[in-house]
C-alpha cells in the first residue's frame, strides 16, 4: 500500500498537490492500493466550499472525490477538520472520511511506501 500524507492548502500557488493527486491516480490506475490522507491546511481539498482559483487550470476537489469515488481511500484529520483551512467549518464532500491519529498510525504502519506532500 501507499500512502499520501497532504498537509498544504491545495490553492498555494503551486502545483505538488496536483501532481501528487495525478501520480496517486497513476498508481491506483495500475493496480496499486492507494490510501490519502489529509491533514493540516489540506482538508480544505475535501471541502465543496473550497473552489478552484481563476489562475488555477486545474479542480483539485473534483480529483479527489474522483479518485474517493473510484475507491481510494480517504481519511481527513478530525482535528484538523475544524481548526485548519480556510473554509474552517465548512462541509465535506463525504461525511464517512473523518479520520484519527489512530488511523493515520495504522495506515502508517501498513504501508510500503509514504509519501508527503
Amino acid at each position: 500500500m501507499i500512502l499520501f500524507i497532504f498537509n498544504n492548502q491545495p490553492y498555494d500557488g503551486g502545483d505538488k498537490t496536483y501532481n501528487a493527486l495525478r501520480l496517486a491516480k497513476s498508481l491506483h490506475v495500475k493496480g496499486e492500493k492507494v490510501k490519502i490522507f489529509l491533514m493540516s491546511d489540506a482538508v480544505d481539498m475535501a471541502r465543496e466550499a473550497t473552489q478552484k482559483p481563476d489562475f488555477y487550470d486545474y479542480d483539485l476537489v473534483a480529483m479527489l472525490k474522483e479518485l474517493f469515488m473510484d475507491g481510494i481511500a480517504l481519511g481527513v484529520c478530525g482535528t484538523c477538520m475544524t481548526r485548519c483551512g480556510i473554509h474552517k467549518n465548512q462541509p465535506y464532500f463525504d461525511e464517512n472520511i473523518k479520520g484519527t491519529m489512530g488511523m493515520l498510525t495504522e495506515w502508517s504502519i501498513e504501508a510500503e511506501k509514504i509519501l508527503t506532500f
